[in-house]
């Protein structure tokens, strides 16, 4: 099975700045790295309506895939069974990566051991709220409240300023992962 890595917060922790950073430097040096993001809004469709594939999932079609000269995207309206992170390496699993980065999920991969986390936080509450719950292996704790060392820092994993520590997280994912 492909390792995966969650990137979880809360909304303008810097998730998204972390995993445009992992996927960037860990493409660079060669890994095949994928990446998924968990949208929690209800009622959210990448299908946009009145468009043909819209039109295909709507007349009764379980599975839209559209092809253009540049990407596949494909549309699955009925659920395949497992929970959303079994699905989604169900998804991946030919596709030969060496790492699935995962943007979200936090309450499906919170309890899970062979889920390694990436936990990013806006201050000292915002990450004890992250972190209540959520077991090891947490690798590194980052986002604003990195950039503050007022707090205590937790014994779970270090605290490390995307900015100035970058390289340390890199080196932390890549020994996690056994590149």
């Amino acid at each position: 099975m492909v390792p995966v890595l969650a990137v979880v917060g809360t909304s303008g922790s810097g998730k998204s700045t972390v995993v445009e950073f992992l996927v960037s430097n860990l493409s660079k040096v060669g890994l095949h790295v994928g990446t998924a993001k968990h949208v929690h809004y209800r009622g959210f469709s990448i299908d946009e309506e009145g468009k043909d594939t819209w039109r295909h999932s709507r007349a009764g079609a379980r599975v839209v895939i559209s092809c253009a000269p540049k990407e596949i995207a494909i549309i699955k309206k009925k659920n395949i069974g497992g929970d959303e992170l079994e699905r989604v390496l169900k998804l991946v699993k030919d596709e030969k990566l060496d790492l699935l980065i995962i943007e979200g999920f936090h309450s499906l991969i919170a309890k899970r051991t062979d889920v390694l986390k990436i936990v990013t936080a806006k201050d000292e509450e915002d990450m004890k709220r992250t972190l209540d719950g959520t077991v090891e292996p947490v690798l590194a704790i980052t986002g604003p409240l990195a950039t503050k060392k007022y707090f205590k820092t937790p014994r779970i994993a270090p605290v490390s300023d995307l900015d100035v520590d970058g390289e340390e997280i890199l080196k932390i994912v890549k020994d996690a992962i056994k590149y």
